[in-house]
């Protein structure tokens, strides 16, 4: 039993070494700075100095779109086995797995229409419809 693991744990200990092996080179012959600046202590993305703080809030909607992102990716992952097995599961005649895929695919539709309808893709603020008058006037 011990001997079918023994491949893993010899790739573990390679793995291991050589993630020694980079950082101990890394320490013995990067560049060190002798006097830490405030321009060497900036953060900057792509050489391109920051046009805004790093640490602002960010909208809630951004995590619930990646959530249904991730969701229904993982589901939609589940039609390609499907599409190629699908010569093989019907073999017997029996159109039982069309159907099923047919059930399927209507509900990612209709949890897409659910979602879009309760403006969980809108990014943007909505505007609210103007009634031509202001009450900047009155």
């Amino acid at each position: 039993m011990a001997e079918q693991f023994l491949p893993v744990i010899i790739a573990m200990g390679v793995a291991g070494v050589f993630a020694a092996a980079l950082l101990g080179s890394a320490l013995l012959f990067g560049q060190r700075t002798r006097q830490p600046t405030a321009t060497k202590s900036q953060s900057y993305e792509s050489g391109v100095p920051l046009l805004d703080r790093a640490n602002k809030r960010i909208s809630v909607k951004f995590y619930l779109v990646a959530l249904v992102f991730v969701v229904l990716d993982v589901e939609v992952a589940f039609l390609y086995p499907w599409a190629v097995n699908f010569r093989s599961l019907i073999g017997g005649g029996s159109m039982v797995v069309l159907w099923d895929m047919l059930v399927f695919l209507a509900l990612l539709a209709l949890t897409y229409i659910y979602l879009w309808r309760k403006g969980v893709f809108d990014w943007g603020r909505r505007r609210l419809p103007t009634t031509g008058t202001s009450d900047a006037n009155d």
